[in-house]
């Protein structure tokens, strides 16, 4: 009897799910074997540790997350330390970090644990989704890592790893892209040892699979990995460039009075809310010395005033924003009278502040001292 031939896809899908089968082991076994990435969070148990490490390191390097991580740890070890602190302590302790609206999502959420959990980390993903500041990814972080729930991680690490090996060109920031990679992230997912496999296909993205110069030739993958056989490592992941920008000038006034600066608390929705700033004036387009000066009138008349000092451009790139910043040293003789929401603060007294990071390198720059005691 003649046998027929198996569907040429059948083959393909075979071939495919021995590939997923591949990937999944290789990578387990690369995590054994020769994964020594070490990190003060690795292998750490407690949800609300994890929960700490994760939201710190969201668009933050490891090497500038991990000195915060531990002041944080150390400075608030557990959710009712850090529930029941001043917000403004705790911004302070974030001060250079950025993106702060993690960290006033992870105060709402603390609080949230220490009102409605007493002080204990909830034990499932979809609960844990629910909090304020956790998407996705650190929720299935936190899952896996506490309490070895079979959820994938989805990151950059993730993306690329997964996009070079399997040959994958549907974009990383699209809405079919994105669920095309969570799908099969779940797949490829080891459910008995859920941690184990999500830090290593972190930890291999990070240090073997890199966005640049990435280590192929040490790769256990290199042989199979779609990229690397077709030359287009450099190319994959793809992304698509859908990201505008708006352009902002921010001018900022630095008033001294005596031995004290006048600053206010930013509490409008917008940029480094809950922190501080100097005077601004906000405008269109670039703004000459001489406009610079005129604006003076509205805070304080040129009688009252010396003009100091006015900054060159300082600019900073923000995910959808472009700053441009200069900022008007002056001085005056006594006290403005009706500069609503500023407080006259002296030099010494700064530090107690939290400021945005360019702010502080201004000040910095200025030689004022806002080191910590």
């Amino acid at each position: 009897m003649t046998q027929t031939s198996e569907p040429d896809s059948n083959l393909k899908d075979r071939s495919l799910q021995g590939r997923k089968s591949f990937f999944t082991l290789a990578l387990l076994e690369w995590n054994q074997i020769h994964n020594r990435r070490q990190m003060p969070w690795k292998g750490e148990k407690d949800p609300y540790k994890i929960w700490i490490s994760e939201i710190i390191l969201q668009q933050t390097r490891v090497e500038q997350g991990w000195t915060y991580y531990e002041r944080f740890i150390k400075k608030f070890p557990n959710i009712k330390a850090l529930a029941s602190a001043p917000e403004e302590e705790i911004f302070k302790l974030w001060e250079g970090l950025g993106y702060y609206s993690r960290c006033r999502n992870l105060i709402a959420s603390a609080r949230i644990l220490h009102n409605n959990y007493q002080d204990k980390f909830p034990e499932t993903y979809q609960e844990i989704l629910e909090l304020k500041g956790i998407g996705p990814y650190t929720a299935a972080a936190i899952a896996s890592f506490a309490f070895n729930l079979p959820h994938a991680v989805v990151d950059g690490n993730v993306f690329r790893v997964i996009s070079r090996f399997f040959g994958i060109e549907k974009p990383i920031n699209s809405n079919e892209g994105r669920k095309f990679f969570v799908a099969l992230s779940e797949e490829l997912l080891d459910s008995q040892n859920p941690a184990a496999y999500n830090q290593a296909i972190m930890d291999f993205g990070a240090t073997v699979c890199k966005p640049v110069s990435p280590l192929c030739k040490e790769c256990p993958f290199k042989l199979k990995c779609s990229a690397y056989r077709k030359n287009k490592v450099a190319e994959l992941p793809i992304k698509t460039n859908s990201i505008s920008k708006k352009t902002r000038w921010l001018n900022y006034y630095l008033i001294r009075c005596g031995d004290g600066l006048y600053i206010k608390k930013r509490t409008e929705k917008d940029i480094w809310q809950n922190l501080y700033e100097f005077f601004l004036v906000e405008s269109k387009s670039e703004m000459c010395d001489e406009q610079l000066k005129n604006e003076l009138s509205s805070i304080v008349s040129r009688k009252q005033s010396k003009m100091v000092n006015i900054s060159g451009t300082y600019k900073q790139k923000l995910t959808h924003q472009d700053l441009f910043v200069r900022f008007i040293e002056l001085t005056i003789d006594k006290p403005i009278a009706g500069l609503k929401d500023f407080e006259l603060v002296k030099f010494d007294q700064l530090k107690r502040f939290p400021f945005p990071k360019l702010l502080i390198s201004f000040l910095l720059e200025k030689n004022v001292n806002l080191s910590q005691d």
